[in-house]
C-alpha cells in the first residue's frame, strides 16, 4: 500500500469517474486503474463498484476511503507545516462563498488580500451551502464563507460577524409606509423568496415562524437577490435582503429598505473548514483580511437574535 494509491482512490471517490480522477492526478487512466487494482488485490476487497455510473464505493470501500482521506490529509499537512515555520504565505487557496454573500462581501477584501499575498493564487467559487460543505469534505475547497451554525460536526466554524436582515419593498406595497417592520409583517401578502436550496430562503421561512400565505401569481425560481429586487421595483411585493446589500444602493432604492424593530434578526457569517483542514497559515491570513476590511457598520451588531438555517 502506498500514499500514491491512497491519493488515487480518494480522487476517484471525489470525482466518481476514473478518467477525471486520472486527469486530476496528472496520470493516465490505465496507470491510475492499475494502481487501484493492485491495492484492491492486496487488501482482498473491492473499493469501487465499477458496474454503476457514476462509479460508487462499496460498503467496505466507504470505510477504507474515510481512513484514506485522513492519511492523505495528514501527509499534505507536512509541507504546510514547513511553510508555517518559515512564515510563508503561498500556494493555492480555494474559497467557496454563498450567493447572498459573494457579491456584497468579496469586493471588500479580495483585492487587498491578493495585493498583500502575491504568491497566493485564489480560486473563488460561488456555491450553495450544501455544495460548500460537500466540497470541503472531499478536499475540493480549502475554506468556505457561509452562514452558520451548520448541522455538521465534521466542520470547524470561525465566526466573522453578525449581519442583520433588512426588508426591501415596492413603493406600492403597504409596508413601504412603515419606518420599521416586525417578523409578523412577513406574513403579509407579497413576499418573494429565493429558490429552494438557498440558506437565505430557509432563514426567511424560519423568521416567519409559520407557513406563508398569499402566493405570488408569478412563480419565479431564482438564486439572485438582485433579480428579486428588480422584479419588486417594477411589479409589487417585498423580500428580505442582507445588510451588506444595502451599502452601495442609490438613494432611491434606500427609501425602500426597512429595518426590523429591536432586537433585530441577524445571521452569523463564518469561515468554515474541514476539521482536519490544511493551509492554516493561508486561512488565518484570509480571516484577518476579511475582519480588517469588512464595513465598520457591521461591528454594531452582536450575537443576539440569530436566525438558524
Amino acid at each position: 500500500m502506498t500514499l500514491t494509491q491512497l491519493e488515487y482512490i480518494v480522487s476517484v471517490d471525489t470525482y466518481r469517474h476514473f478518467a477525471t480522477a486520472a486527469e486530476h492526478c496528472h496520470v493516465t487512466q490505465p496507470t491510475l486503474s492499475m494502481q487501484i487494482q493492485k491495492l484492491e488485490d492486496e487488501l482482498g476487497i473491492l473499493i469501487f463498484d465499477r458496474s454503476k455510473q457514476p462509479v460508487v464505493p462499496t460498503e467496505t470501500g466507504q470505510v477504507i476511503l474515510a481512513q484514506a482521506r485522513e492519511v492523505v490529509q495528514a501527509a499534505r499537512r507536512i509541507p504546510e507545516l514547513v511553510k508555517e515555520s518559515k512564515n510563508e504565505i503561498s500556494g493555492e487557496l480555494r474559497l467557496g462563498l454563498i450567493p447572498t454573500l459573494a457579491p456584497y462581501l468579496l469586493p471588500y477584501f479580495i483585492r487587498s488580500f491578493i495585493g498583500k499575498y502575491p504568491a497566493v493564487t485564489v480560486h473563488v467559487h460561488e456555491l450553495l451551502t450544501d455544495q460548500v460543505i460537500d466540497k470541503l469534505k472531499n478536499g475540493m475547497l480549502d475554506v468556505g464563507i457561509v452562514v452558520t451554525p451548520l448541522p455538521d460536526s465534521g466542520l470547524r466554524e470561525f465566526p466573522l460577524f453578525y449581519e442583520p436582515f433588512m426588508l426591501y419593498t415596492s413603493p406600492a406595497h403597504p409596508l413601504y409606509q412603515r419606518d420599521r417592520v416586525t417578523a409578523d409583517d412577513l406574513l403579509t401578502d407579497g413576499l418573494w423568496l429565493l429558490s429552494e436550496g438557498h440558506c437565505f430562503r430557509n432563514q426567511v421561512m424560519n423568521l416567519c415562524g409559520q407557513p406563508l400565505r398569499g402566493a405570488q401569481p408569478l412563480r419565479y425560481e431564482t438564486g439572485s437577490l438582485e433579480t428579486l429586487m428588480k422584479i419588486i421595483d417594477k411589479q409589487d411585493g417585498f423580500t428580505l435582503i442582507p445588510y451588506l446589500a444595502t451599502l452601495d444602493m442609490p438613494t432611491e432604492r434606500l427609501t425602500r429598505v426597512k429595518p426590523f424593530v429591536d432586537p433585530q434578526p441577524v445571521r452569523e457569517v463564518s469561515l468554515v473548514t474541514h476539521r482536519s483542514y490544511l493551509k492554516k497559515g493561508l486561512i488565518d491570513a484570509l480571516q484577518q483580511e476579511v475582519l480588517g476590511h469588512m464595513p465598520a457598520e457591521l461591528n454594531r451588531w452582536e450575537k443576539g437574535m440569530v436566525v438558524s438555517l
